[in-house]
């Protein structure tokens, strides 16, 4: 009978089904992550210029490994590379030694984090229910949710959090002691943050409720679960607690307020107006992340806790083993976690980090479960003796599960950017290629969109750029915000000479410039640019009343390359110029 053979197919238990079944869907699984990664792959390798948004950030300083003379004394490689994860940087040295640039290794990362991180997530929804189908779809259900963001895309250290903890998870709930060791010290070496959840996990395996009550367990392996995790997480963040950062210190809740970066449409934008905004729905202070429910499948593992209520009408859920504890408990280390972050902000960094990974885990996995259930009730009430006409119970029942697999599988097509990949495509390749045959440590200064692809496709410095304004610590940022307001302050002063002293100070080798730069158009317009007041508010009530800057007066003279929408300038050539 067709109902019973797709019963037995879809929830028969790893005890009554072989092990060719379990490698089935195991295979299917990593076929979905591969197809999503590869579609993701044929975009970063669209074009010769090609980065994804945030590995401009965090990857461009690595191209130091293939050429340790690239970015000589600059500020912003300098941070960046000081404030990357020990593990995360070892990894892309490591790939760099056997000859694989940076930015290529960048582009197939997330195929092999994406591939590992479903085998993980498969043996995790496993060791929760063991049912080989269930661990397919929380494999589905997470591949789904990493690519309608571009986490993974990135391949930065946010892209190794899944992996990671789900890792940490499994080998936890199969106590296996050296492995769930050694994945706690790599959470900690590629994102520290992620650690405390960690701990708070292992420490509330001690706890256990038993006839009403919480008592503290009797297994020995739970304490030495623990002693042994949390001796791990010691010594890994001990660097961290006793290495002071040189761009530190971490910028206080006091001095974040007094910065228009943290403002509502700042840069890193944190102090919402809304309570609800910045309690549950802020990207950086919110407890949700915004993507949690999708696809809207997810919203399944709501109903979990409800489903495991009626095991007469839901009979799998007698299969869900007690392991399935560690998602309340999760959600509890993250709540925690998340007001702390709160209390000590920013010292813990940002509290959405503590909530937004682990969420996400928690629903796919109580959905993957939840979903199980409902279809394993739906075929088994098909098949009930008890109940007529037993032919359009069936037809109704194959109906129903032919509509959620269709759902779960063909959800990505109704998504219009999926994979979300972020990838930049550079538009300047002649001004990529003209910076890259000057010397390495030619500095440019730009307030053009296009000067933040430059370190990346020209491997040549930069005074500033939207993409590396990051305030989080004041050593770095202090520094960085300064250069902005001089920038401003020299491109549009109408004397020459502020244009001189600017070029003097900061050593500037070039200018870059868009070509509508001296508009009120494009100065009222940059949203960026109006977090800098009051230089900002000057220069566009200077332009507005017709005062030319004075670069405006020497670009034939100084320029040196050019594209349809951009002009560079020679600073040597600049320094010379008289004023007209």
């Amino acid at each position: 009978m067709l109902t019973a053979r797709l019963r037995k197919f879809l929830t028969g238990s790893t005890s009554k089904v072989s092990t060719a079944q379990v490698r089935f869907w195991l295979s299917l699984s990593l076929t979905f992550a591969a197809i999503y990664s590869l579609l993701a792959l044929r975009e970063a390798f669209s074009s010769e210029y090609v980065v994804q948004d945030d590995a401009r950030q965090h990857v461009f300083w690595m191209q130091r490994f293939i050429d340790p003379e690239l970015f000589p004394n600059d500020l912003i490689a300098d941070y960046f590379q000081s404030v990357a994860p020990a593990g995360y940087s070892t990894l892309y040295h490591l790939a760099a030694f056997l000859g694989i640039n940076p930015l290529t290794f960048n582009k197939f990362l997330p195929l092999a984090i994406g591939l590992v991180t479903t085998a993980y997530c498969f043996g995790v929804c496993l060791e929760m229910l063991p049912i080989p189908a269930a661990g397919f779809v929380a494999a589905l259900l997470l591949n789904q949710n990493l690519w309608v963001e571009d986490d993974l895309a990135s391949a930065t250290p946010r892209a190794f959090v899944y992996l990671l903890f789900l890792a940490f998870l499994y080998y936890l709930l199969r106590r296996s002691l050296l492995p769930c060791l050694v994945a706690i010290a790599l959470i900690g070496l590629f994102y520290p943050q992620c650690i405390f959840l960690s701990a708070g996990v292992l420490i509330l395996q001690l706890v256990k409720w038993q006839n009403g009550q919480l008592r503290l367990t009797q297994d020995k392996r739970d304490y030495r679960f623990c002693f042994a995790g949390l001796g791990v997480i010691i010594l890994v963040m001990l660097p961290f607690a006793l290495t002071s950062s040189e761009f530190g210190p971490v910028i206080s809740v006091a001095q974040a307020r007094q910065l228009p970066e943290f403002a509502p449409d700042g840069r890193s934008e944190f102090f919402q107006e809304s309570f609800a905004d910045f309690w549950f729905s802020g990207e950086r202070s919110g407890m949700f992340p915004k993507s949690l429910f999708t696809p809207v499948t997810l919203c399944t593992g709501l109903l979990l806790p409800v489903l495991l209520k009626f095991p007469s009408q839901f009979p799998l859920g007698q299969q869900v083993k007690s392991s399935v504890l560690v998602l309340p408990q999760l959600l509890l280390v993250s709540v925690g976690m998340f007001f702390a972050a709160h209390a000590l902000l920013f010292k813990l960094h940002l509290p959405s980090r503590y909530t937004s990974y682990s969420f996400r885990l928690i629903v796919i996995l109580a959905s993957a479960i939840a979903l199980s259930l409902i279809v394993d009730a739906v075929l088994g009430w098909a098949l009930s003796p008890t109940q007529s006409p037993r032919p359009q119970r069936q037809f109704i029942a194959l109906g129903i599960t032919a509509l959620i697999g269709a759902t779960l599988i063909l959800y990505p097509s109704f998504i219009k950017s999926f994979p979300m990949t972020a990838y930049e495509v550079g538009e300047a390749p002649q001004l990529y290629e003209f910076f890259q045959k000057q010397p390495k440590d030619s500095l440019i200064a730009s307030l053009a969109e296009e000067v933040n692809n430059i370190p990346t496709f020209a491997q040549r410095p930069i005074l500033v750029g939207r993409e590396y304004a990051i305030p989080y610590h004041l050593g770095y940022y202090g520094q960085f915000r300064q250069r902005v307001i001089d920038l401003i302050r020299a491109q549009y002063s109408p004397d020459l000479a502020d244009v001189q002293t600017f070029i003097q100070k900061y050593g500037v080798d070039f200018w870059l410039l868009d070509r509508s730069a001296f508009t009120a158009e494009y100065l009222a317009n940059n949203d960026w640019l109006h977090l800098f007041q009051p230089v900002t508010g000057e220069a566009l009530a200077r332009v507005r009343q017709g005062t030319l800057p004075a670069l405006s007066s020497v670009i034939e003279n100084c320029l040196v390359a050019q594209t349809e929408s951009l002009v560079v300038l020679e600073a040597a050539c600049l320094k010379s110029s008289q004023q007209e």
